[in-house]
């Protein structure tokens, strides 16, 4: 091959181009863009694209390759996700969703596939032979392609790596809820890929690799130590004699019940009141919360142990620290039945009584109304007590720390902050969907600092005191957690995505619906941010394009009425994005529904 074989087109990724002659095989498709350049790039024709994983900054431009005659390769493990994406939107949860695996960051529409690349085989496509090397880590199924190149033996590796050190995206590792499978496959990958020795390796986003062990060194040391700092070990849940006995007494006035789902706590009143923080799954034995809305069925037995055994005669309030079905699963049947009132931090109602609006993982079915929405930092009376809230961000952004005092001690409920060994060990507890950010356990931990509580309570690790010197660790692994991340990743975006919709699904009412797009500047400069929407043939936007000025770090927005046409059906529409100079493609998406 001549020495200008390899072409590098800067699109939504790095497309990778190899050139025969004035054809050309390209690795990864961005947007298409290449084939408005074949003739400054002295090319007739792209015979071939070769896709390393089904996200959409890589493939949203297949549907112009397939017109324009190109043959479509795609992993083996990922072919639905491309050429029957149509069918996997459809069959994919909007209610009370688990799932942090990226799936939804695939093509919108079906595209017709060629076939399949032949795992761990050369093959020769259009006259370029490669072989495909599964290196699961960015996605399950992601494949990388090894070949000689300009006379170097060279690896396009897709988004498993960024540069040295660095990925493209933490947060697309993290396949399951609490999980580090991806990041453990990473590290696999890399060393798969270091044991076939290329002297190049070829991102789909960041700039050539010419030192790759030293940098696929560097990843792997980076990622096996943010993976240490939250590993877990499993503890066995007790379940015997919890139905005659569910509530533990902690102290006279405080409760923890044994047999929820997350653990609910009740403060008792001296007039029989009582108060519970969070009530999700009652009676939990093990079914699989997050699935369907049959296998989530919130229950009130442990209700009538705290009349029998406690004195009770009314539960009064719920306060919740966080959305997540199990911790307010059973709070609208509470209502329902026992006349409870929901009060809930000002940062976690509007989720509760609007959750279509979002885009997040563990989301109730069902809206569950507010009666009295708790500011931060000032305190709301209950009968004898106090309570405190306090923005809590980590686990899920939209949480709170609820601070009050009882028999003497000071108590603070964290939820999921943060899980409890029994050696004293804390592990963060964060997933990426649930829109953590880099600092948000230095928060935590200076809280915790400021309050000094004698007590705190967790949402599945019970109860336990926290000493100063578990502080200091939890602010020292807090700053750590924030250290890695920023070094692993080249614009400090822990959410992976710089933009999305809301709401996240909308009904078209007259044929028309409204979107908005909010807009988030990755980038420690101001930039101009252009944002426009990606809509199914005869659909329109008004605006087409809309531009939106972003300060450093900023936030902003663009606000859209749809056109709609064609009959009842759910569609995916997402919205295009370029930040300054960085083509960042079809970066956020909603689904609207036709009826």
């Amino acid at each position: 091959m001549a020495p200008t074989d390899l072409i590098r087109v800067r699109d939504t990724c790095n497309v990778w181009a190899i050139r025969r002659g004035r054809d050309a095989v390209c690795i990864d498709f961005g947007s298409g863009a290449i084939l408005d350049r074949l003739r400054e790039l002295e090319l007739d024709r792209i015979t071939d694209v070769l896709v390393t994983h089904y996200h959409r900054d890589g493939v949203q431009g297949l549907r112009r390759a397939l017109d324009a005659g190109a043959r479509i390769w795609v992993p083996p493990m990922e072919q639905d996700l491309i050429a029957h994406a149509g069918e996997e939107w459809l069959r994919r949860r909007q209610a009370n969703d688990y799932v942090l695996l990226q799936e939804r960051f695939s093509p919108l529409a079906s595209v017709e596939i060629t076939g399949t690349v032949d795992p761990y085989r050369a093959r020769d496509y259009g006259g370029v032979e490669l072989v495909a090397l599964p290196t699961p880590g960015h996605t399950p199924g992601s494949v990388s392609y090894l070949g000689e190149v300009d006379g170097r033996r060279v690896a396009f590796t897709g988004d498993l790596l960024f540069g040295p050190g660095q990925v493209w995206s933490l947060a697309a590792t993290q396949w399951s809820y609490s999980g580090t499978e991806g990041q453990a496959a990473t590290l696999l990958s890399l060393g798969v890929l270091d044991r076939r020795a290329p002297e190049r390796l070829l991102p789909a986003h960041g700039e050539p690799i010419d030192e790759p062990a030293a940098a696929i060194a560097a990843t792997q040391e980076r990622l096996a130590e943010l993976m240490e700092l939250r590993r877990v070990e499993s503890t066995p849940f007790p379940y015997r004699r919890w139905l005659e006995a569910p509530w533990e007494e902690l102290s006279p006035h405080l409760l923890r019940n044994r047999t929820s789902l997350a653990t609910s706590y009740a403060l008792l009143s001296d007039s029989g009141a009582a108060l519970l923080l969070d009530w999700g799954y009652d009676l939990w034995t093990g079914l699989v919360h997050g699935g369907e809305r049959a296998r989530c069925v919130p229950l009130l037995e442990s209700i009538g142990s705290l009349r029998r055994d406690h004195g009770v005669d009314r539960v009064e309030v719920v306060v919740t620290t966080h959305y997540h079905d199990d911790h307010v699963a059973g709070i609208n049947l509470l209502r329902d039945v026992e006349g409870t009132e929901l009060w809930s931090p000002e940062n976690v109602a509007p989720i509760l009584e609007d959750p279509h609006l979002y885009d997040l993982p563990c989301l109730w079915f069902d809206a569950v109304p507010v009666d009295r929405v708790l500011p931060f930092s000032t305190p709301i009376a209950w009968h004898e007590y106090a309570l405190t809230v306090h923005p809590l961000p980590g686990h899920t952004r939209y949480a709170a720390a609820i601070e009050f005092e009882a028999d003497g001690r000071r108590i603070l409920a964290t939820g999921d902050q943060q899980s409890h060994e029994g050696d004293g060990r804390s592990i963060l507890n964060y997933q990426y969907r649930n829109r953590f950010a880099v600092d948000d356990f230095v928060a935590s931990a200076e809280l915790y600092a400021r309050v000094r509580p004698d007590l705190l309570l967790t949402g599945h690790w019970g109860a336990h005191e926290l000493s100063g010197a578990q502080i200091a660790r939890l602010l020292e692994d807090g700053r750590r957690v924030a250290t890695l991340h920023r070094a692993l990743l080249p614009h400090d975006d822990v959410e992976g995505f710089p933009a999305r919709c809301t709401p996240y699904r909308v009904e078209a009412d007259g044929g028309r619906a409204s979107l908005g797009v909010e807009v988030r500047n990755p980038f420690a400069t101001a930039q101009t941010a252009h944002v426009s929407l990606v809509l199914p043939d005869g659909w329109r936007s008004e605006p087409a394009t809309a531009t939106v000025e972003l300060e450093p770090d900023g936030l902003g927005r663009a606000d859209f009425e749809v056109h709609v046409v064609g009959g009842a059906r759910v569609v995916a529409v997402a919205a295009e994005l370029t930040i300054g100079e960085a083509r960042f493609g079809q970066q956020a998406e909603a689904l609207v529904t036709v009826r």
